[in-house]
């Protein structure tokens, strides 16, 4: 796009929307591990399974943030 001439910046773009209180209160800080994130197959009960995907988009995210927060807290 910077090749065609297409890349630019408007200062009288409109401001985006705040994203609000309600985010940044849920909103966590994570800093990166040191080594990659392993593979693994794991076998759940379906309503687990289900329960994260009905949650829509981001369910193993979710997943792996659970089961963080249950392994720092029992550090």
């Amino acid at each position: 796009m910077r090749e065609a001439g297409e890349l630019h910046h408007n200062p009288n773009a409109p401001v985006g929307e705040s994203l609000g209180r309600e985010f940044w209160a849920k909103a966590m800080v994570s800093s990166p591990q040191g080594t990659p994130p392993k593979s693994v197959h794991l076998k759940l009960d379906p309503e687990v399974f289900d329960f994260y995907k009905s949650k829509g988009k981001g369910h193993l995210t979710k997943m792996q943030e659970v089961l963080r927060a249950y392994a720092v807290a029992h550090q």
